[in-house]
């Protein structure tokens, strides 16, 4: 498990990301990286990470922004500007007619009815995306880039076969090391337009949303009663997370760790019996 957050040589571990990527991609022959971008801080970092290593290589790096209704205008606008900046191949392709469908599906052979039917929604369209994107890395001989953080995986913010991909190039970061790793790209690599970086600039000050339409930032899920922005949010959800794995100790009412321990089936899924305990 990781524990508190040391300060990291964003140059080097920028660097070191691409070169594990990279060698990966040749050693399994892979033809194509494929993603979502959904106007986010995790998925725009996954971006500029991915791009350099692809143009290296040859390869097509493959992006969709997949909405529903629930995306805001903001997070289709942001999606769009990194989709085109950064993807060889980008598209919007809406999901709300295939999401309404399943939906109605869904709920028409459920045994009973949801505790939390916007839940019930957003994993829905989280897996609708994942069949798409994997689909597409199938047509092209890729793999589908996983654009999770550590944070949401200690809280079990995710959705079961609907967020996790092929290969994670942040997965062990911090979301406070997301923020940061973005921010020093932006800063240090010599866009050739200012357009580029405002762009970059616009996603870190962004709310962070999954645009599944559970609530309107992550926030609201992750620390009920916050009122300040969703970076500064996250420092303080990652320090309670840090602070209790390296003491042991913490406010077992506190929202945070509720989730951390609420969420554990998720981490260890699948579940599988040992064969020594079969045979």
């Amino acid at each position: 498990m990781r524990t508190k957050l040391i300060k990291m040589d964003y140059k080097e571990s920028v660097k070191k990301i691409r070169e594990e990527l990279s060698t990966y991609i040749r050693q399994n022959q892979i033809q194509s990286l494929v993603m979502g971008i959904s106007g986010g801080i995790d998925s725009t970092l996954c971006a500029l990470l991915a791009k350099p290593v692809c143009d290296e290589l040859g390869i097509p790096l493959i992006g969709r922004s997949l909405p529903a209704s629930s995306n805001s205008g903001g997070e289709n606008s942001r999606a769009k500007e990194i989709g085109e900046f950064f993807c060889t191949q980008f598209k919007e392709v809406s999901i709300e007619e295939e999401f309404t469908s399943m939906y109605n599906l869904v709920c028409e052979n459920s045994l009973e009815d949801s505790d939390n039917p916007d839940i019930l929604k957003g994993n829905i369209k989280a897996r609708i995306r994942m069949i798409l994107l994997y689909d597409i890395a199938g047509g092209t001989k890729g793999m589908v880039l996983s654009t999770d953080n550590y944070t949401e995986l200690m809280l079990g913010f995710w959705t079961l076969h609907g967020d996790v991909g092929d290969y994670g190039m942040i997965q062990n970061l911090w979301k406070t090391e997301v923020y940061e790793m973005a921010e020093w790209i932006a800063y240090n690599e010599g866009f050739d337009t200012h357009a580029i970086v405002d762009s970059i600039l616009e996603v870190l000050e962004a709310d962070a949303t999954d645009g599944l339409g559970i609530s309107k930032t992550d926030l609201d899920q992750i620390l009920p009663g916050w009122e300040g922005g969703s970076r500064d949010g996250y420092k303080l959800v990652d320090l309670r997370l840090q602070t209790h794995f390296v003491s042991g100790v913490g406010d077992l009412d506190d929202p945070v760790l509720q989730r951390y321990y609420r969420t554990q089936f998720k981490r260890l899924n699948p579940v599988n019996i040992p064969r020594d305990r079969i045979t």
